[in-house]
């Protein structure tokens, strides 16, 4: 069916404007909020602590004692208590080296050699600039939540697998498209293969992978997803980089948003409704980027993902959802069907619940 490229593009910037109201609606609710708040008072742990976590987490759970391999949240006895749990009686921490710092003052800070350490209680003299210096480690422990009982742990709202067939002749299309970007596609068994993904892109080795434990539906939802980061998100090196596409490389919440906004498009056109997935995938993304609301995120991203989406469906011989065209337009003056972008907001109302 044939849709001018206007009418097209304003069909996407209205899919993607009910992106961006879905993405708002979420994060603006407090279940959100509570979940980022407890969320945030966990820190990171240096590599070395990682390691020693997973290690004491992978035989807890070879003793039975939590019911999953992984490690989620962890934190010490009082930190817990401060969340309204506390650690469950037998079970026993995972120790770790925790930092010890000292507090050192000085009048001339650009000189490393006039610090001097302050003691306990010590008060710095008038002038003098204090800052905590790291002196060394101490041994202590840390539980995972699931060693723990007490107040529920207020969780992110997740992305649901999609189900179902996937649209007729969607995968053989994306996945050509792929193949002609250079890149090998790989089907694995499970996300346990890709380190729990359902789907990678690895631009080293130039392989797409996909986990095919998924139905159909899901599976060719993922493929659209890394379609939109081999196109996007190629190493500077590799492509001529503008600031969004900076962006993106450099941080992956950036890249995470606009794969998936890609997907749910070609989705859409396709009379997939993938808003059970991207929307809080999209959602907990946009929300790691620093300096920027979720909603700034999105918003930053429609023209990169409105194009690259564009580019995607016209290469797509696949039937999509009609424009909104009487009968008899679908053809140009060559006589020659031509593909075109689905009318999602008319004819596909489901999506994005809206």
């Amino acid at each position: 069916m044939y849709a001018s490229p206007t009418a097209r593009d304003a069909r996407l910037e209205a899919l993607h404007a009910q992106l961006t109201s879905a993405v708002e609606a979420l994060v603006s609710g407090e279940d959100w909020k509570r979940a980022l708040t407890f969320a945030a008072r966990f820190r990171s742990r240096s590599f070395n602590n990682t390691m020693l976590i997973y290690a004491q987490h992978a035989a807890a759970y070879g003793e039975g004692r939590v019911p999953e391999p992984t490690p989620t949240y962890v934190a010490g006895f009082h930190q817990w208590l401060s969340l309204g749990r506390h650690v469950e009686k037998g079970q026993r921490g995972y120790g770790i080296l925790a930092p010890v710092t000292a507090r050192f003052a000085s009048r001339t800070p650009a000189d490393d050699g006039s610090w001097h350490r302050l003691s306990r209680g010590e008060r710095p003299a008038a002038g003098e600039v204090v800052r905590s210096k790291l002196v060394g480690l101490k041994p202590t422990h840390v539980w995972d939540v699931f060693q723990t009982a007490g107040d529920p742990v207020p969780e992110l709202p997740r992305p649901n697998l999609l189900q179902g067939e996937a649209p007729a002749g969607l995968w053989d299309g994306l996945a050509d498209q792929i193949t002609a970007a250079g890149f090998e596609l790989r089907l694995v068994s499970s996300a346990a293969a890709i380190g729990g993904a359902n789907g990678i892109t690895d631009f080293l080795s130039r392989e797409v992978s996909i986990r095919v434990d998924m139905d159909d539906a899901a599976q060719v939802k993922t493929l659209a997803h890394e379609l939109g980061h081999v196109l996007l998100h190629a190493p500077p090196e590799n492509k001529l980089s503008t600031e969004l596409a900076a962006d993106a490389t450099l941080h992956r919440g950036v890249a995470e948003v606009e794969a998936e906004s890609v997907a749910l498009m070609v989705g859409a056109a396709h009379g997939l409704d993938t808003s059970s997935y991207t929307v809080p995938y999209v959602s907990t993304w946009a929300a790691s980027v620093q300096g920027k609301t979720p909603v700034e995120v999105v918003q930053s991203t429609a023209e990169r993902v409105r194009a690259t989406a564009l580019g995607i469906l016209d290469k797509l011989d696949t039937p999509k959802i009609g424009d909104g065209n009487p009968p008899g337009l679908d053809r140009d003056g060559l006589g020659h069907r031509q593909t075109a972008v689905s009318n999602a907001v008319r004819r596909s109302e489901a999506v994005l619940g809206l």
